[in-house]
């Protein structure tokens, strides 16, 4: 059960009307990294737990407190479209919305949504299920949650450092600290889930079963050799199993492939020998 707070969990008003930067908030509620993906990510995550009570009331923590924060978004981007400004270059443009649509904002903020946000990105692209992960592998998910995190507060500081209006930098400087938190968060459950099984994922999957002569190779498959100084191509592994090393110069295992030629029926370009069979 969910129960919506008419109260915000942070403010969201802004000093002056901005379309052009309701359009640039957008990448933060329906961008592949913005608050609708995190909050469906985890939310699904959390629904699909089975048995580790611990992990599942985390991710609806957070999941639902993702919800928040694309109100808050929301929010913010219809207080933008209040009042757009008339673009002066535009004698046609005397309504305040068809002149601001004329200066750039996103059309469908008048068009589509009556000066509401979108279920979209920063150029229009809808809101897409498939940006979410949810694998039923609690330390497989945890890692992507770690980089969606860290990619969604690295657009909100680019977008911080976009604007000048006060009220929102205040809103961001929030979700800024939030995904912050979450970052933290998510490395420490990846750490405990680490403790417990390993680094790999996944940690079930018997180690004989794979090329154990091939697992802690690293080929060298571009020009130069500056990767071979890492601490991924030396030493030994930090899943405790094996030693890293440097290839420098591989060697090619399997034969250059030859394909049969395709039935007639579907009409494929001929083998360069011309050979051709019904």
């Amino acid at each position: 059960m969910f129960r919506h707070i008419k109260e915000l969990q942070f403010e969201a008003m802004p000093e002056r009307p901005d379309p052009l930067f309701a359009k640039k908030l957008q990448e933060l509620i329906g961008g592949q990294y913005g608050e609708m993906s995190v909050m469906m990510q985890y939310l699904f995550q959390g629904w699909a737990v089975r048995g580790n009570q611990k992990y599942k009331d985390l991710l609806l923590d957070i999941g639902t407190e993702e919800i928040g924060h694309v109100e808050m978004l929301a929010t913010m981007v219809a207080r933008l479209l209040d009042d757009a400004p008339v673009n002066i270059q535009e004698e046609a443009a005397q309504d305040p919305v068809v002149g601001a649509v004329m200066g750039g904002m996103n059309p469908q903020h008048a068009i589509v949504a009556g000066l509401g946000a979108r279920p979209s990105d920063s150029v229009g692209n809808p809101w897409m299920g498939n940006y979410i992960v949810s694998s039923g592998n609690l330390l497989a998910d945890f890692r992507a949650n770690l980089n969606a995190e860290s990619q969604g507060r690295l657009q909100a500081v680019r977008l911080y450092e976009m604007t000048n209006d006060r009220g929102v930098k205040d809103m961001l400087s929030v979700l800024i600290a939030r995904d912050a938190y979450h970052q933290n968060q998510w490395a420490a459950a990846i750490a405990e889930l680490e403790e417990q099984e390993g680094l790999l994922v996944p940690s079930t999957f018997p180690r004989e079963k794979e090329r154990l002569d091939v697992s802690y190779k690293l080929y060298n498959f571009s020009e130069g050799e500056e990767s071979s100084t890492g601490r991924w191509a030396q030493g030994p592994a930090l899943d405790g199993q094996g030693e890293y090393e440097y290839v420098s110069e591989p060697v090619p295992e399997g034969e250059k492939p030859v394909l049969k030629p395709a039935p007639s029926n579907l009409h494929n370009t001929l083998p360069m020998d011309g050979t051709f069979r019904r």
